[in-house]
């Protein structure tokens, strides 16, 4: 098949990647990161911990009850009732619940742990915010880092107490 110039012009213009250049100036990117700090919100920190599983919370004012962990919504991260009702019940006990917005990064652990993590972390962020939320908190012991780990298995045993089946012979 023969083609024609404006053609084959016209398929190579196709076939030929489109690269954007960004045109504004350092100046003017300056601005931009400029105003993205400005319009950051101050928030409240707490770090909490159970067995393995640490949480970094923030807790921001003048929100409208959001809590978010691991950059998704508490529904989905802890899908089971069980889990977003520890993970509530710090702002449920001093009646901050529709006030505060929420954002907990939470590692480690199993699930229930991390829920506990972030219920610790976020009991030590409200003690920030109003001292008089922390008798409440420590009257159901949110503020207390429960201490409690699994035992190292020991020599000569199975687990860390449970030892073999004893044999007569």
């Amino acid at each position: 098949m023969i083609t024609s110039k404006t053609e084959k012009t016209a398929q190579e213009q196709e076939a030929t990647p489109v690269v954007l250049v960004d045109a504004t100036s350092e100046a003017g990117g300056a601005d931009i990161a400029a105003s993205a700090v400005s319009t950051k919100k101050s928030y409240l920190y707490g770090v909490g911990g159970r067995k393995t599983a640490v949480s970094q919370v923030r807790l921001y004012k003048n929100g409208s009850g959001q809590i978010m962990v691991n950059a998704k919504p508490l529904e989905i991260y802890f899908p089971y009732n069980e889990f977003q009702t520890i993970v509530r019940s710090p702002l449920e006990r001093v009646g901050q619940m529709d006030k505060l917005d929420v954002s907990a990064r939470v590692k480690g652990g199993g699930i229930h742990a991390q829920a506990e993590a972030v219920r610790h972390g976020l009991s030590l962020a409200l003690t920030k915010l109003n001292q008089n939320f922390r008798k409440n908190l420590k009257k159901v012991s949110f503020l207390t880092r429960d201490a409690r780990m699994k035992e190292r298995k020991k020599p000569g045993l199975k687990r860390a107490r449970r030892a073999p089946q004893w044999q007569k012979r």
